[in-house]
């Protein structure tokens, strides 16, 4: 038992069972046992891996459809160039290594972080020390914003609701003994749900993200009333059904409620949910792979190639497909783009 599930089971038989976003927020965030504030979490050290990890050519393909709408937009002199959870600060990185060689985009562009995890911070400064971190969205500059959320919604706390009748039974942490348990509460309606009665039966579970609106909006609004454009790529689809909680460890799934504060807690992203909670106009969803040949991977791939030899061509191979293959990255991971109602999509999707 880990420290932090000795604390949970405390807390539950003192106030009863949580639910799961209450759980998922003190696993990932509790500041001496949680996951983002004591494990090295990205990379092939850490319990999974993200795109930029992979290859560089990801970071440097968002980077230049950012500054191509940037210029698509009249290349403001002012703008915030903001990413959500940037990790190790490896794609605003290669982002930001990449546009250099659009003339004006890094004179205009202000750098802004968002990152919950203060060691996470220490990292981000060190790949990017121009950087200046927020604790709150709605502390985003009121200018034009450029904005990167890759894998960033996957991890907000949820909560799960199975049908029952015109009522839903929340789905709740709960403990038994030494062992976190799941339960269901009894059922209520809940309004905020109202609409999937319509496309649900008796059984079927469905999330929702409540973190996810409010900076929505936040962005959405910036994004609408100065211009801009905002790129979410993560794993899920266009509206939530079944359950998709789930916990990483050493690169595999493990139990979620077997050792909190140890494995990484994510659930697949409503991206319909996403979309209406932003003010502005948003794009098609588009699978990643697709959206990667459109901004033209592929070329940069070969390019990158012509120097390579041996196993580092050989894993440069891999990192292109992995990347791309519907088998792999590129059907499971998708982008939403948001841009204002009266501009263009950014490139490499449409409406």
């Amino acid at each position: 038992m880990t420290a932090l599930a000795t604390e949970l089971i405390a807390q539950i038989r003192a106030n009863g069972p949580m639910s799961l976003a209450d759980y998922m927020t003190t696993c990932l965030l509790h500041p001496t046992h949680g996951y983002y504030t004591t494990q090295v979490a990205f990379g092939a050290k850490g319990d999974f891996i993200t795109a930029p990890e992979i290859s560089q050519m990801f970071g440097e393909l968002v980077g230049l459809a950012l500054a191509q709408t940037w210029l698509d937009q009249g290349a403001p002199n002012a703008f915030t160039f903001a990413e959500l959870g940037p990790g190790r600060g490896t794609l605003m990185a290669d982002a930001w290594r990449v546009t250099k060689a659009v003339p004006g985009f890094h004179d205009a562009a202000e750098i802004v972080f968002f990152e919950a995890a203060p060691a996470l911070r220490n990292v981000q400064k060190k790949a990017l020390p121009q950087a200046r971190h927020i604790d709150s969205i709605a502390k985003l500059p009121d200018q034009p914003l450029y904005l990167i959320a890759n894998e960033f919604f996957d991890a907000l706390p949820i909560r799960q609701f199975q049908r029952e009748g015109a009522g839903w039974r929340e789905r709740r942490v709960g403990a038994q003994g030494d062992a976190l348990v799941f339960g269901l509460t009894d059922p209520t309606p809940q309004e905020a749900l109202s609409h999937r009665l319509e496309d649900t039966k008796d059984g079927d579970l469905v999330e929702t993200c409540p973190a996810a609106a409010p900076i929505l909006n936040e962005i959405g609004t910036r994004i609408g009333t100065h211009g801009g454009a905002a790129l979410i790529i993560d794993y899920g689809d266009w509206r939530s059904l079944g359950d998709t909680f789930q916990a990483m460890e050493n690169h595999a799934s493990a139990d979620p409620l077997a050792t909190p504060g140890m494995t990484d807690l994510t659930a697949h992203v409503d991206f319909e949910a996403l979309a209406q909670a932003a003010p502005c106009a948003h794009t098609r969803l588009t699978p990643q792979g697709v959206w990667l040949e459109r901004l033209g991977i592929t070329a940069r791939a070969r390019a990158l190639a012509q120097k390579l030899t041996g196993d580092a061509l050989e894993r440069h191979v891999a990192a292109h497909r992995r990347l791309t293959h519907p088998s792999e990255m590129g059907t499971l991971f998708k982008i939403l783009g948001l841009y204002p109602t009266s501009g263009m999509p950014p490139a490499g999707l449409d409406t």
